[in-house]
């Protein structure tokens, strides 16, 4: 994979546009898949009498998208109400959502441990794969890659080696991994000893493979302590200095020349490498999802309006949009089916009152 240009980090200047005007989209990607043909069409649960209020909240990299899904699911649901906040952050819009202030947020990342600890007693969040993040857009939730050095013989890592290069929990049941010659390399790589890098918490980088490699069921995997923290911007700068090294960043951060190893889910499982079609088909495991996250009252049942503009966005309708934006990736029947089956069919009590909506831009 060739070397990116290097990407500086946002000023406190660009955060604060980025929070009031949404971040700059990037040109759109020249190489566009196919919308997969088996994509459920949007079959309505409710008819367009359909009323309620929707208050949503936009991290600033998702106001753009948001809107065209808000303006297909108003031209089939008019009588809903939808306001967004004129804030964009994720970090805000988890807050709103925990506070009560927002019915859906769409964040580009995972909900931190701490946000969702902050949902009181009988609430929750359910957060819902509603898009792929992109494949190599600096700052618009690019896939992940795990780097080593280019004179590196290694060409595939799988889940358990790099949960036992990189844990302390272990809960794939390896035993720890020091060594090249461990991953099967031999000669005068097999001694020598294997130095990881990595980002440190909380990150989505760092978050996303703690979530798919460390963490096994309810458990929550954990990072060993004496790993080389180096921030994602530098990552694959460093492993290119250290032939020992092996570290994992975003592929937009790629500025280096690095090798970029296949991924393989178990030692049986084919390795995937991260290449463009890989991530759009949905079958590289390293790409960061975006997320809507609601608040799932405990032993409740979802609001009505916000039940169907989520199952909306996870229609071919709603994916198409995605594909129009041309910025992140639409999902595969197979992503949108599971992400359809978190949802419940049956409304809250519509008696319930439901808070003012934020206020319009």
């Amino acid at each position: 994979m060739p070397a990116a240009a290097t990407n500086a980090k946002q000023t406190p200047a660009d955060e604060d546009l980025a929070r009031r005007r949404g971040r700059a989209l990037p040109a759109p990607e020249p190489l566009q898949p196919t919308l997969d043909p088996a994509l459920a069409r949007y079959e309505p649960l409710r008819d367009s009498t359909l009323t309620g209020e929707l208050r949503i909240a936009v991290s600033d990299t998702l106001p753009g998208l948001v809107r065209l899904w808000i303006r297909g699911f108003a031209s089939r649901h008019p009588a809903v109400r939808i306001a967004v906040a004129s804030t964009y952050d994720g970090n805000s819009a988890a807050r709103q959502l925990a506070e009560g202030g927002a019915d859906i947020a769409f964040i580009s990342r995972a909900l931190k441990p701490s946000e969702r600890s902050a949902f009181s007693l009988g609430h929750s969040a359910l957060s819902i794969p509603v898009a792929s993040g992109s494949y190599r857009h600096f700052g618009f939730a690019d896939a992940l890659g795990i780097v080593v050095h280019r004179d590196n013989p290694l060409d595939r890592i799988t889940y358990e080696q790099f949960d036992a290069i990189y844990s302390s929990t272990r809960y794939r049941l390896a035993g720890p991994i020091t060594r090249w010659g461990q991953l099967g390399l031999t000669g005068d790589w097999a001694d020598r000893p294997i130095h990881p890098y990595g980002v440190k918490p909380w990150d989505g980088f760092e978050d996303l493979l703690r979530e798919k490699v460390l963490s096994v069921g309810d458990k929550r995997g954990d990072w060993r302590g004496d790993i080389r923290i180096e921030s994602v911007f530098a990552m694959a700068g460093r492993v290119e200095r250290d032939i020992d090294g092996i570290g994992y960043t975003g592929l937009a951060y790629l500025d280096a020349n690095v090798k970029v190893l296949a991924i393989a889910q178990s030692a049986t499982s084919p390795s995937v490498p991260p290449t463009y079609e890989n991530a759009a088909q949905g079958t590289y495991p390293l790409t960061r999802p975006i997320f809507a996250s609601v608040d799932k009252r405990h032993g409740g049942r979802l609001d009505p309006a916000v039940d169907e503009f989520l199952r909306f966005i996870l229609s071919r309708e709603g994916q198409r949009a995605v594909l129009e934006q041309a910025i992140f990736l639409p999902l595969r029947e197979e992503q949108a089916a599971r992400g359809r089956s978190m949802l419940s069919e049956d409304a809250v009590n519509p008696a319930i009152p439901v808070p003012r909506p934020l206020p319009v831009p």
